[in-house]
């Protein structure tokens, strides 16, 4: 079983890895934004902003699970 970080040290100060994962899914989360967009996948979609949310969630979760498995 492979050890994974719990805990990021940058400058002293120190975050738990999620916060990492969590801006990490935010970029990709935006970069998917402007892919769907260009695509016109928000025309079909009923709610666009709960759209954007739950893919966010699914995103966030499936790196968590990957990472802390």
């Amino acid at each position: 079983m492979m050890d994974v970080m719990r805990e990021w040290t940058v400058s002293g100060v120190s975050f738990p890895a999620m916060t990492g994962l969590f801006v990490l899914c935010l970029i990709v989360m935006w970069l998917l934004d402007m892919l769907f967009a260009r695509l016109g996948v928000y025309r079909y979609v009923w709610h666009p902003a709960m759209f954007k949310l739950s893919v966010f969630v699914c995103l966030f979760c499936f790196t968590a699970f990957m990472v802390y498995q």
